[in-house]
């Protein structure tokens, strides 16, 4: 039986009697980047973050790599809460990218890229300062390594927050709307980063409204509205015509520059 990058399976999730997600089932392939796109409000980021058990469900499983994230289920079918030792496991080899870049002030780009494997992976500074510079450089910021995030762009500063995701060496990159808060040319600087990731094999989620990148870049589209997985498969599949009347809607509001040509 094949194994999948990620497994969703029958997952819900409530805020209090608010049902944001319902019964979203959905696989995610090693080495290829699935990108889920829709509304605001449509659910993409929630599943992003459960993904990452950043949110818990309220139903349902999620397997990364064939662990079990967060519960697995009981004998007599209920779920039972992994201990904090295996959550921690299965968590780590998972990296994720926000639509803020959370880097720390008073840290240099070497300093933020640097700091998790020091105190998390215990190397020593020397060792963790390396990496973190390979890091840098795969990101093209080696020239900015003493730089403080004041003194970098928008672009520059999600650049670092991936680098440092990186650096902890995940097996899965998830990316939340990484470039919501950035202006056209800086959005084609980190949008350029993910497209080398994915050249180069690596297993990427990623929420976002560039539907061009999506359509080029991604192998698998998911459409979520309203909570709902209403449509997945290749960027052909779902962005061929004649398209679901919701999509086009959708498609309407938020295609980006060039998209158009993209998605026919």
């Amino acid at each position: 039986m094949t194994t999948h990058a990620i497994s969703v399976r029958g997952v819900s999730k409530s805020f209090g009697p608010v049902e944001v997600l319902h019964n979203i089932d959905l696989d995610i392939e090693a080495g290829q980047v699935t990108c889920l796109i829709g509304p605001s409000g449509s659910g993409k980021s929630t599943l992003l973050r459960c993904m990452a058990f950043l949110e818990e469900t309220t139903a349902g499983s999620i397997l990364i790599n064939g662990q079990p994230l967060g519960f697995e289920q009981a004998a007599d079918g209920q779920r039972v809460r992994l201990s904090p030792e295996r959550i921690r496991e299965v968590r780590s080899t998972i990296g994720m990218c926000f639509q803020q870049f959370n880097l720390w002030p008073h840290m240099t780009a070497l300093g933020n890229v640097s700091e998790a494997l020091k105190t998390v992976r215990g190397m020593a500074r020397a060792e963790a300062e390396e990496r973190a510079m390979a890091q840098l450089k795969k990101v093209g910021l080696e020239a900015r390594a003493d730089h403080y995030p004041s003194q970098l762009s928008g672009g520059q500063q999600q650049r670092v927050a991936i680098a440092r995701a990186l650096a902890l060496e995940p097996q899965i990159m998830l990316f939340d709307e990484p470039t919501s808060s950035l202006d056209p040319e800086l959005t084609g600087e980190v949008l350029n980063v993910m497209r080398a990731l994915a050249e180069d094999g690596m297993t990427m989620v990623v929420v976002s409204h560039e539907i061009g990148f999506a359509a080029s870049v991604g192998a698998k589209i998911a459409f979520l509205d309203q909570g709902r997985l209403l449509l997945e498969g290749s960027p052909q599949q779902v962005f061929g015509k004649p398209r679901h009347p919701r999509l086009d809607q959708f498609l309407d509001t938020y295609l980006d520059r060039g998209a158009a040509m993209l998605v026919g």
